[in-house]
């Protein structure tokens, strides 16, 4: 049996059928990306995970005639998240309107010292920040690929056994209505979160993660009303040494909530810190849920090996200084899917490691690796200390700095901005660092001497 081919395993391989395939300890794929080689029947792809990034990669292969299986362990539950998506991401991924709880369109950012500003100012008219819940957006994106015509398996995937041969398939154990099954694959995407097993499975690497906990407060009537269109954030070693805490709102409760890297046993500590900070709004409210989760801090060291590729937070996924992942979970989803698609010209033909790399990551990392960059130095600089974060709040009030943010946030770009007005924001910037006591004086003139030869 050892000996057996893929082609001959091929008509068999979704039936529980004992394999000798062993997972080595040190393995190395090396495939050819040409000639291409035809496969008996139609490619086969299991995405594990559920949420945005395994939905929509399910939905891309699906669509793009890929025989598509969906793993989901606990479709009823659902990541702690803040819940708030792009503007860009409703017409993109054709989100129904139906299902945003709140229209932000005033955001306040509170200092250390509770300089309060208000971050909405330049909106237009027909801008907002969108807030969902998460169990209801999961559930609408695993039931449009299932509609499109991937398996939906609500199961528990137990094992991941890596064939030894480029020529034998992926082979997943799981647990399903308390039995226990096995479904052989040609390719595997790992959409299962920070604490990934598919990640495991291929010797990903290790990555650090943070810890975000929240509770759903659910808020008297007339208190709710303040939160109608507002979301918050609140930054200050009190809730958060290294991240920022937050009050977002919801159908008809509020999200209270912080994360952090470096002190995750003080979580709890944290958390009754942003209640205190913000207890006259939320006073009378009552805790429906309580809710944590590991979320990554920067993407993995191997994101491909072999015809194994991860997105969304078990790649790593999810921006510094924001902490948004949604978007970009749904999407690197996505292009992987259609990544696949592609590359087996629509299910005909098997693919490799090097088309994973090409046809994924690289368009992946053309447009999305500055922005994660971008946002990792802005942390790094911003969030390090208490003086740091009032210069940043302090900076939030200019009104070029708000366009240029919500134009890069809403619409998933780096904003181009005025030469000029550029100039200007980064004199401000370290004009506040200075006032802050983080940067020298001798720093600042150096910097005036720079932007007289803009």
């Amino acid at each position: 049996m050892a000996a057996q081919t893929y082609l001959h395993l091929h008509p068999l391989r979704c039936l529980p059928f004992p394999l000798r395939i062993q997972n080595p300890q040190n393995q190395t794929h090396h495939f050819k990306q040409k000639p291409r080689n035809p496969v008996v029947c139609k490619l086969r792809v299991a995405v594990i995970g559920g949420g945005p990034a395994g939905s929509s990669a399910a939905e891309a292969l699906a669509t793009g005639g890929i025989e598509t299986f969906l793993f989901e362990r606990s479709p009823a539950t659902a990541k702690p998240c803040g819940g708030a998506i792009p503007l860009c991401m409703l017409d993109e991924f054709s989100i129904p309107l139906n299902l945003i709880d709140r229209r932000v369109t005033q955001m306040r950012i509170v200092s250390p010292s509770n300089l309060v500003v208000d971050f909405g100012k330049t909106l237009k008219p027909h801008e907002f920040i969108a807030m969902l819940r998460r169990e209801v957006l999961d559930s609408f994106l695993r039931q449009r690929a299932e509609s499109s015509g991937a398996t939906l398996l609500k199961a528990l995937v137990t094992n991941l056994v890596v064939p030894t041969s480029t020529r034998e398939p992926y082979v997943i154990h799981y647990t399903m209505d308390n039995c226990q099954h096995q479904l052989a694959v040609d390719v595997i995407i790992g959409a299962d979160g920070a604490n990934s097993r598919v990640a495991k499975s291929i010797k990903a690497g290790n990555y650090t993660t943070a810890i975000a906990f929240q509770e759903r407060i659910k808020l008297p009537e007339d208190k709710m009303g303040y939160y109608e269109n507002l979301a918050e954030m609140y930054i200050g070693n009190d809730v958060s040494p290294d991240f920022y805490a937050w009050v977002f709102p919801k159908c008809d409760h509020v999200a209270v909530g912080t994360g952090t890297v470096c002190s995750k046993s003080d979580i709890k500590s944290l958390q009754h810190a942003i209640r205190a900070r913000v207890k006259p709004k939320i006073e009378g409210g009552k805790v429906i849920k309580v809710e944590a989760h590991p979320i990554p801090e920067h993407p993995r060291a191997v994101r491909v090996r072999g015809r194994v590729a991860l997105v969304g937070d078990a790649a790593g996924y999810v921006t510094k200084c924001s902490g948004e992942g949604i978007y970009f979970a749904a999407k690197s989803g996505r292009i992987c899917g259609e990544a696949i698609v592609k590359a087996s010209e629509g299910g005909e033909n098997m693919i490799n490691e090097d088309d994973l790399k090409r046809e994924y990551l690289r368009n992946w990392d053309d447009k999305y690796f500055t922005t994660f960059k971008f946002l990792d130095v802005l942390q790094k600089v911003f969030y390090g200390n208490n003086a740091a974060r009032e210069a940043l709040v302090e900076l939030c009030g200019d009104e070029y700095v708000q366009r240029m943010t919500f134009d890069s946030y809403l619409y998933k770009n780096l904003a181009s901005g005025n030469r000029w007005e550029d100039a200007k924001m980064v004199m401000n910037t370290i004009s506040s660092l200075v006032r802050c006591n983080i940067m020298g004086r001798e720093v600042e003139a150096s910097a005036q001497k720079i932007l007289s030869r803009v």
